[in-house]
């Protein structure tokens, strides 16, 4: 097992800090470069799943995901927008293992932070131009610095700034919708039950919400339509009042957790067309930077989580000879399942918003979907990863 390859990985979101982890528990030396002047996430909350939950747990994280988050139970459930109950919400993989919890995104970053080694994360780091050969790649920064690695990592979202290196540029998707989202504190909800997913499904939009920080805070999203305006706005502080009007005459509920809504952000919706190529020499790109998706499946972290894993393991078996090689064995284990998420958030979105019109048919996809839930949880990268870099080998 080569244990000594260099890897620079752009970007400090929980994608990049998670495959710093896991590089790092299989021997590999790894420096994280991250923009902003501190490590950290727009306080929202994060889903997280069976199938990323067994990689936190093989790095020794499994611990802090149940000490920082908040269990998701067997009473989940979906609605109607008037309260009415479709279906039991499937919040297991196939072996029945409960393992989803909702996680607060600042909390993740720093869980995810606090096991690497003193002196992996460089802050204050904006890659602005790559470079490589045949041996060696070196990335750029605004700061005048720059590093040398065996392998080059852009874990730095849908905007990244090294995608290009890889594949020409290419146009996120706006998808037509918003999404407020925002965190309420228990203490102004005392008798929130704080063990479930819970979704009142359209027409035309639909709204979720699930505890996160140990159940001392519930986390809301409303996904709504947006009008064309609205479409350049990323994230931006959105108007509680429009917010509420929204789901107004909606499940009841609804109103008691928005009443208390001070403050929220508002979303624009983008994804963007799956990619023909995520690699280039020693250049490969994970989570958003490589496959943003929308959120109607709770994966966007989670695959790239899956992401982190199957590249650590493919790496750690390698030479530095060898790393063009695998990473486009990486690229080429990944891009099929990745696509296919991508192309089910799309379709759940669309399912949960009653497009059809048609709430019957909505409501049975929705019974009828605990099934892909059940297979996308219990998917485990790692096997196949593994024969994937010892397939390199022979």
């Amino acid at each position: 097992m080569a244990s000594q390859l260099k890897v620079a990985v752009i970007g400090g979101g929980i994608g990049g800090l998670f495959a710093a982890n896991a590089m790092i528990a299989q021997g590999l030396n790894v420096t994280v470069y991250e923009q902003a002047p501190a490590l950290g996430e727009v306080g929202a909350g994060v889903y997280v799943t069976p199938n990323a939950v067994r990689h936190l747990q093989r790095v020794g994280l499994g611990s802090a995901v149940e000490q920082w988050g908040a269990r998701i139970g067997p009473a989940s459930h979906y609605y109607r927008h008037d309260g009415s109950p479709i279906a039991p919400v499937r919040v297991s993989d196939a072996s029945g293992w409960f393992a989803c919890f909702g996680m607060h995104r600042a909390d993740y970053v720093e869980l995810l932070a606090a096991r690497l080694p003193a002196g992996a994360v460089h802050t204050g780091h904006r890659a602005v131009g790559f470079e490589q050969n045949s041996n060696t790649a070196r990335v750029m920064f605004a700061n005048g610095a720059a590093a040398e690695a065996d392998v080059v990592v852009a874990a730095d979202g849908i905007h990244s700034e090294l995608r290009p290196h890889v594949f020409p540029p290419s146009t996120p998707v706006f998808h037509g919708n918003l999404s407020y989202r925002g965190l309420v504190s228990r203490e102004r909800l005392p008798d929130w039950p704080m063990d479930r997913w819970e979704m009142w499904a359209g027409p035309s939009k639909h709204f979720l919400v699930f505890p996160v920080r140990r159940g001392t805070m519930l986390n809301y999203v409303g996904f709504v339509p947006a009008d064309e305006a609205m479409k350049e706005s990323w994230s931006a502080p959105g108007d509680p009042d429009t917010l509420r009007r929204e789901f107004e005459d909606w499940d009841p509920r609804i109103g008691r957790v928005l009443r208390q809504v001070d403050k929220t952000f508002r979303w624009a919706l983008y994804d963007r067309e799956p990619l023909p190529a995520w690699t280039k020499g020693r250049l490969t790109l994970l989570g958003d930077a490589a496959h943003p998706m929308l959120p109607h499946l709770g994966q966007g972290a989670n695959q790239a989580i899956e992401d982190g894993m199957a590249l650590a393991t493919i790496l750690a078996r390698v030479d530095a000879t060898a790393v063009p090689a695998a990473l486009q064995a990486y690229e080429k284990l990944r891009r099929e399942r990745v696509a296919a998420v991508q192309l089910g958030a799309r379709q759940n979105g669309l399912r949960v918003d009653s497009i059809s019109g048609d709430l019957t048919q909505r409501d049975a996809e929705l019974v009828a979907h605990a099934d892909f839930r059940a297979r996308l949880y219990a998917y485990d990268v790692a096997p196949e990863a593994q024969a994937a870099a010892e397939a390199l080998l022979r």
